[in-house]
């Protein structure tokens, strides 16, 4: 049986990450055809192509400078070229760009391929909020797993030790996804809450954003710990609330896809870090993401718009102070100062 091809969609700061394991990982596994096929959103860095210096000299100066990518991995500008004949791929780009990126792979899908999000985001569809994943498994037409947990890019490139979760309706191919992407270092727990998983990645940024504000606003570790727990328990509720067609236990959110990944964003993520500038510099959050980024895209805020709606839909706004109180303050024009508001009117029990 010839190894299967293997498709990275995306090429930033986490997907980079991930095709050095990928490429690591393939070699000398006969499950996997040796070659990684790596889609890159084409740029031009100091006159020269983005995927030309990525295929000469291995390494993404933009997204993750520092770090040698395998000689395996190969840079494609083209996602029609890219996608040809992998069974197996890898989506992990910005998820405003999913529908639009998944129009242009269809008919270049192959015939039993399988995919794995490690997109943290949310859409709005007609009928209300939809997972990525859901985008990518209709669009498609093929079987999408999850991957999500406390991975801050740099750190899994540089190999220090860190888990992740794997949310897997189909367990064989949660396990496919487990051999591929395991290493020492980067170490796979597969579950089957695929949409538990899936929701922990894209709401804990709003829950980041939050903790953002606490650090600008000075209000020290105590009231960001409460931030986190509170947070914490607005991420149980609402994914009870949304995941009407199956179970959604607390033990998935003690995996690294919840309570770990909620704490290494609300200390060190992208929409902390946004949000607690947001409050000491006085410029809006598009300003902001453009300076201090690098052409990465922010998801926490966008997440809070996204769940606004659905709960002021449902009617039950004021059961969700903390994700309100952030939509509030990054569109409503809200003052940030009366964040903490949110927390001393937080229900005890949700």
């Amino acid at each position: 049986m010839p190894g299967k091809k293997v498709c990275i969609v995306g090429s930033g700061n986490w997907g980079s990450a991930i095709a050095k394991i990928v490429g690591h990982n393939v070699k000398g596994n006969n499950r996997f055809e040796p070659l990684v096929n790596m889609w890159v959103y084409e740029e031009t860095i100091d006159g020269r192509k983005l995927t030309d210096i990525i295929n000469s000299e291995h390494e993404n100066v933009k997204y993750l400078p520092g770090h040698k990518l395998p000689g395996n991995v190969v840079a494609m500008p083209d996602i029609t070229e890219a996608v040809k004949g992998a069974k197996i791929l890898i989506f992990v780009i910005p998820h405003q760009f999913i529908q639009r990126l998944c129009s242009q792979m269809k008919p270049h899908i192959a015939e039993g391929a399988i995919g794995i999000s490690l997109i943290k985001g949310l859409d709005e569809g007609p009928e209300g909020l939809r997972l990525i994943s859901d985008i990518i498994r209709e669009s498609l037409e093929l079987d999408v797993s999850v991957l999500m947990g406390a991975n801050i890019a740099n750190e899994v490139a540089d190999g220090k030790f860190c888990e992740t979760t794997i949310g897997a309706k189909n367990e064989a191919n949660g396990l496919v996804f487990k051999e591929l992407l395991q290493t020492p270092n980067f170490r796979v727990t597969v579950v089957q809450e695929s949409h538990t998983v899936e929701l922990c990645g894209a709401l804990k940024n709003i829950v980041a954003v939050g903790a953002g504000f606490c650090d600008g606003l000075g209000f020290g570790d105590n009231t960001k710990a409460a931030v986190i727990r509170l947070g914490l328990m607005e991420m149980v509720a609402f994914a009870r609330l949304f995941c009407t067609t199956g179970p959604v236990s607390a033990e998935t959110f003690l995996e690294s896809c919840g309570v770990a990944d909620l704490i290494t964003t609300c200390y060190g993520g992208r929409n902390r870090r946004v949000a607690q500038a947001f409050v000491t510099t006085s410029k809006s959050i598009e300003q902001l993401e453009v300076e201090m980024l690098n052409g990465q895209k922010l998801q926490g805020p966008q997440t809070s718009a996204e769940v606004y709606k659905i709960l002021v839909k449902k009617d039950m706004v004021s059961k969700f102070p903390l994700f309100s109180a952030v939509y509030n303050i990054c569109f409503e024009g809200k003052d940030v100062k009366e964040f903490v508001t949110c927390l001393q009117s937080h229900p005890e029990h949700m």
